[in-house]
């Protein structure tokens, strides 16, 4: 059998710790093919095209999906507070300028670099920019590619980035830059990432599902206890960073885990009324069209991890 798994490039899902390991493949009883996207919309699309059985991705661009008709639904969490606003070094940030808005309104007449339209930092963003009624006065530029965002950056043409961990950390080191806001501040327990599943695949191979979150959940749990083990993991597979950037990006938001909990889904929910208000999408979606939680809680039953944070 093959599962056809979609993930972005962040390095802190468990996709890479997978893709890592020789025994995935063998402990799930099937041939994953792995496939490399840009953007959370962007897999929503695969899913969409009948292209995916399962994929990372962050959950306000699945809810667009879903209002739209894409047969999709979360079967598991992954992480929270996973959106992080970076700057050049100069800006004012938290905690010496602790007003959200006066953060982001210091580069009136300048731009603002976030992944895809739709994405989960995208949707953050644009909230914050109609609470704060900054429309006219930034542009936001969408950008296909994270890495697109810190090239961006570090050539002057963007002063504040809204993205991951990882990019944040990346443009601390390669771009001169610094942590404005930090994640759990800006929209506390919101989804980073979920495991989506095409809901006909799981209608039809739930056992494979069921075996492929086990390994999920095994891995952030190797994330969050034996972080030194997993970010070499991780550093030695991808080749290009090294083990210091990779805990860099661990330590800025260190909550990770399979579950879904109740504060993931009410986050979730107030992403739902955000999307509309923003005119992402036209109608409501409830819980029950999001998430199907059968799965997670079968296999999590003891407290969340979120809280945990990494191992010293």
């Amino acid at each position: 059998m093959r599962i056809r798994i979609g993930h972005l490039s962040t390095f802190y899902h468990t996709a890479i710790l997978l893709m890592a390991s020789t025994e995935t493949n063998k402990r799930l009883g099937a041939e994953i093919e792995w496939r490399l996207f840009g953007t959370g919309p962007a897999i929503v699309n695969a899913f969409e095209r009948g292209e995916i059985d399962l994929a990372y991705v962050g959950i306000p661009p699945a809810i667009i999906g879903i209002s739209r008709g894409v047969n999709i639904i979360c079967v598991a969490g992954g992480h929270i507070e996973g959106t992080v606003i970076s700057g050049k070094k100069e800006l004012k940030g938290f905690p010496e300028e602790a007003g959200l808005k006066n953060i982001i309104g210091q580069i009136k007449g300048e731009n603002i670099g976030v992944p895809g339209n739709g994405s989960i930092h995208d949707i953050i963003l644009q909230d914050c920019i109609e609470r704060f009624n900054l429309k006219n006065d930034i542009k936001v530029i969408n950008f296909q590619w994270a890495d697109m965002v810190l090239e961006a950056m570090a050539k002057g043409e963007i002063s504040i980035a809204f993205g991951t961990p990882a990019l944040a950390s990346a443009i601390k080191r390669y771009a001169d830059g610094k942590i404005l806001y930090p994640p759990s501040m800006l929209w506390p327990n919101n989804p980073s990432y979920g495991i989506l599943a095409d809901k006909k695949f799981l209608e039809e191979k739930k056992a494979a599902v069921e075996q492929f979150l086990i390994l999920h959940e095994e891995a952030t749990a190797f994330m969050r206890n034996k972080p030194e083990e997993a970010l070499k993991a991780i550093a030695d597979y991808i080749g290009f960073i090294d083990k210091e950037l990779v805990l860099d990006t661990l330590k800025i938001s260190p909550k990770y885990c399979a579950k879904i909990t109740e504060g993931y889904i009410s986050s979730t929910m107030e992403f739902v009324k955000a999307l509309k208000r923003l005119g992402y999408i036209s109608r409501g979606i409830s819980k029950d069209e999001i998430f199907d939680l059968s799965l997670i809680e079968k296999l999590h039953t003891e407290k969340e991890h979120y809280s945990d944070g990494i191992s010293a």
